[in-house]
């Protein structure tokens, strides 16, 4: 279980992939909300997803039916990756049938150590290795060594064609997914416009992501007379057709957000940018070099865990990045 949020999700597809790939005997259902589910799509065939809409099943009545719908299944253990109410529950009700169960350890006393202290504090561990300890802790061990590889050969990139084009072979496409849910984890937009501007300058196709009509809006204006530069915030069908996309990019630039862990299941080189919050609370891309997290090294940072608390000085100096800074890092990993 996995209900929120998107790159909290996303985190688990690489640990169930290892899962379902290195026990092949059993049968895993992933319980996560609706609006995620495409992004469990390329998991091996022993992997089902079931989603929830929790607009319309809710508390106790709500989750009671979940469950008499769950226990149909006739699970033999039952993982609890999200540790809230919810997942609570739902996780008793199995316990007191008698169904091992196992929830994640969040490490919530060493992140709140970590506040504060991002320059002297040890990293702390990964939360996809945070998910696989609770397999481990069913009895089944997870080696998350093992390459991801996802196969897309039987996928249908017509709509994305449509929409972006076929890529040239000499082409860089370069993604841009400049928002994030918490404003302190935003790069000023106008200097991430400057960037965007600076890579379509040297040829490269500019992709912009986006969710929402806010969103959408200011992407609108960043595409508007630039040669290069295309927004597909709300164009693209649907969450998996963004995935597709997401798939094809030489090079992903993202917030530290749901886009970065996404491109990360694709195994798409990401550039994050960190404010507010630290790679070292353990949430950073799957696989991703850690070379490739900007970041400024302040004393105050990380201010919180999950980028919600304002900043104390009313500047976002840790956000105090040149644009050239981002574009020229981009344009080094494009040509390497």
């Amino acid at each position: 279980m996995r209900f929120s949020a998107m790159g909290d999700a996303a985190m688990t597809v690489p640990v169930l992939h290892a899962l379902a790939t290195q026990h092949p005997d059993l049968r895993i259902t992933m319980l996560t909300r609706t609006r995620f589910v495409p992004m469990f799509e390329w998991l091996p065939a022993n992997v089902q997803v079931k989603g929830i809409d929790f607009e319309k099943q809710d508390g106790i009545i709500g989750l009671t039916k979940i469950y008499n719908k769950l226990k149909e299944g006739d699970f033999d253990a039952v993982a609890d990756l999200h540790d809230v109410l919810r997942s609570k529950y739902i996780r008793t009700c199995f316990a007191m049938a008698g169904i091992k169960v196992a929830k994640v350890n969040k490490g919530r006393s060493e992140k709140k150590a970590l506040i504060g202290n991002g320059q002297t504090h040890a990293a702390l561990t990964p939360m996809t290795e945070r998910y696989a300890e609770v397999f481990r802790s069913l009895g089944f061990p997870i080696d998350l060594t093992q390459p991801l590889k996802i196969d897309l050969k039987k996928e249908d990139f017509a709509p994305i064609r449509k929409l972006v084009g076929k890529k040239m072979p000499e082409e860089k496409w370069v993604g841009v997914a400049p928002f994030a849910a918490h404003q302190q984890k935003i790069y000023p937009l106008d200097k991430m416009q400057q960037v965007v501007n600076t890579l379509a300058k040297e040829g490269c196709k500019v992709l912009l992501f986006g969710a929402g009509k806010k969103e959408g809006d200011v992407l609108k204006t960043w595409e508007e007379g630039q040669q290069g530069v295309l927004s597909v915030c709300g164009k693209m069908g649907g969450l998996k057709n963004e995935m597709l996309l997401m798939s094809q990019l030489d090079l992903m630039i993202s917030m530290d957000s749901a886009n970065m862990h996404i491109a990360s299941i694709f195994g798409i080189t990401t550039l994050s940018i960190w404010g507010a919050t630290h790679p070292k609370a353990g949430f950073s891309g799957y696989g991703q070099k850690a070379d490739n997290e900007l970041q400024i090294d302040l004393p105050c940072r990380p201010c919180s865990i999950y980028g919600k608390k304002p900043c104390k000085f009313g500047d976002m100096r840790c956000m105090n990045i040149a644009p050239d800074t981002i574009a020229s890092r981009a344009l080094k990993l494009l040509h390497k």
